[in-house]
């Protein structure tokens, strides 16, 4: 029987419900995934490059030069966003960027399983592709190359979404790389956020120096959940508790099962995930 909340959001447009990826399984993330509005942007908008390269063409080695563009500079630029932007200790000090660094990414390590606040949002990742790779693109092969490189960083970011989501079921993937993959992405959410930026590769981790095994790292970082954002910085900039009702510090899980005060940090930051 369902509780009066979960009746209630039962009712609800599906992406007005709350869903929570530790509870899916890969058909129940699939079905999501396709109706999640961002998705159907990255699609529609690869839709119209395609349309668009027709009408502008560039040549087929320009264009396989812009797609090569686009697949190597996008994780490099994620990369690079991951660690010093939504990672980096200074939105939350301007007003005007604390309600972007919320949504985009201290909501997210708040509670990692939680897919609504897990996709990035539009207005934030369309700049983000489009400057990373119509530049490029365009030097390429013109209008035709910008096309190609743009519609590459749309269809890669619906890999990296999808991949994304994966590393946050509650299961075991068959393929050894994907466990892999899974396993160093759980370790930045649970043991140590100051490294493993990557999300679907970590070859720029390993150049970059970032990459690590929590074998690696005696303890778990007491900032892994609030990402450094405590109560002695909101104390200054205020602005991210209020929006937030409050800051968090423990296990999402442990706080869920009221293990764990909501404002409480965890009493055993050497503890495994």
């Amino acid at each position: 029987m369902l509780s009066p909340d979960s009746a209630d959001d039962a009712r609800l447009p599906f992406w007005k419900r709350s869903h929570y990826l530790d509870r899916m399984d890969l058909k129940q993330l699939s079905v999501a995934y396709f109706q999640h509005y961002t998705i159907m942007a990255y699609l529609a908008l690869t839709a119209l490059c395609v349309a668009a390269w027709f009408a502008y063409p560039a040549a087929a080695l320009a264009t396989a030069g812009s797609v090569l563009a686009g697949v190597v500079i996008y994780p490099l630029v994620w990369h690079l966003l991951h660690q010093y932007v939504l990672h980096g200790r200074w939105m939350w000090r301007w007003k005007v960027l604390a309600p972007t660094w919320k949504r985009i990414h201290y909501d997210h390590h708040q509670d990692p399983n939680h897919l609504e606040v897990l996709f990035g949002a539009l207005h934030t990742t369309l700049p983000t592709i489009a400057l990373a790779t119509l530049p490029v693109g365009w030097l390429i092969g013109g209008a035709g190359g910008a096309a190609a490189a743009f519609a590459t960083g749309l269809l890669t970011t619906c890999y990296y979404e999808y991949m994304h989501c994966i590393q946050h079921l509650a299961f075991k993937p068959k393929w050894k790389w994907v466990q892999t993959m899974k396993q160093r992405h759980v370790e930045h959410h649970y043991f140590d956020e100051d490294g493993n930026f990557g999300i679907t590769n970590y070859f720029w981790d390993r150049v970059l120096g970032t990459y690590y095994e929590k074998k690696d790292r005696p303890k778990r970082s007491a900032t892994v959940f609030n990402l450094g954002y405590d109560e002695e910085v909101a104390k200054r900039w205020p602005w991210v508790k209020e929006l937030s009702g409050g800051i968090a510090s423990g296990h999402p899980r442990r706080r869920a099962m009221g293990k764990e005060a909501a404002g409480e940090p965890s009493r055993h930051p050497g503890a495994g995930a």
